[in-house]
């Protein structure tokens, strides 16, 4: 860890230490703690009581109440030490009850990034987050991706760094439902990709020269018509930002698929 978790910026970023030791020392039984079928909340935790050839009774967590459920249906729990888990890989038993589960309490908390091996799942929290400040791109700038909490910035400066590295095009698919924030966690990719590719062969007092300044890109789509950045992109096939002559990035293209389902990001070495 490379970061302080004191630091208010990561309010939305990094969980309460403080907080999560006392959820990760919960008294925990793996023999009978499970997840069960829930019409209202998908799923719901449960302690199995007995067992009976294929069926098994539980009681309910939540409101004590017995129920009797099929062995199928029955989903294992985690241990507590696995609580608001960054990289949801790392789980034990990696079912959809415990996916859920992680997701739905690192968002309440306000975390709305989470890692899944290679991926980053993202939530729209349907409102704005401190979480996409110049700041926080130079502390994730050049950082490992286990150094810092999940974040879109850790995908795009890891894609930068291998482009670097290995001197080939990176590529980063957006994916999701319309309203699950493809547009504005592109417009991310974006902004990040814009600042590194500005500052790259930029020296200390050109940079400090650089603060006082609002930087401004320009990004167009093709045939060549001017996009405003804050604009809901899916009117047109791609869009692409140049970037300055002294970056190692030549270009950067997002494809924005018309069925609104994804889009391709490609990040071109110079």
């Amino acid at each position: 860890m490379s970061f302080d978790p004191q630091d208010p910026e990561f309010e939305y970023l990094a969980v309460d230490r403080k907080k999560l030791m006392r959820e990760q020392t919960q008294t925990f039984d793996g023999k009978k703690a499970c997840w069960v079928p829930d019409p209202k909340n998908r799923f719901a935790a449960a302690e199995i009581q007995s067992t009976k050839g294929e069926e098994i009774t539980v009681k309910l967590n939540d409101t004590n109440e017995t129920k009797t459920f099929k062995k199928d249906d029955i989903q294992q729990m985690n241990p507590p030490k696995f609580e608001k888990i960054e990289d949801m890989a790392n789980l034990t038993y990696l079912n959809e009850a415990s996916v859920l589960s992680n997701l739905k309490n690192r968002y309440v908390a306000g975390l709305i990034y989470t890692y899944s091996g290679l991926f980053c799942v993202a939530i729209n929290p349907y409102r704005r987050l401190p979480i996409y400040t110049m700041s926080l791109i130079m502390k994730y700038r050049g950082k490992r991706r286990i150094e810092m909490p999940p974040h879109l910035f850790s995908i795009a400066d890891n894609a930068y760094q291998y482009m670097l590295q290995d001197r080939e095009n990176q590529s980063m698919l957006i994916t999701g439902e319309s309203g699950a924030g493809k547009t504005e966690n592109t417009k991310k990719v974006i902004q990040y990709f814009a600042h590194v590719a500005a500052s790259a062969h930029k020296d200390k007092a050109e940079e400090e020269e650089e603060k006082k300044k609002e930087k401004k890109v320009e990004i167009r789509t093709y045939p060549e018509c001017p996009l405003n950045v804050t604009a809901r992109c899916v009117t047109s096939p791609y869009l692409k930002l140049e970037s300055p002559p002294c970056s190692h990035i030549t270009s950067f293209t997002a494809f924005l698929s018309f069925t609104n389902w994804y889009f391709v990001c490609h990040l071109h070495q110079r």
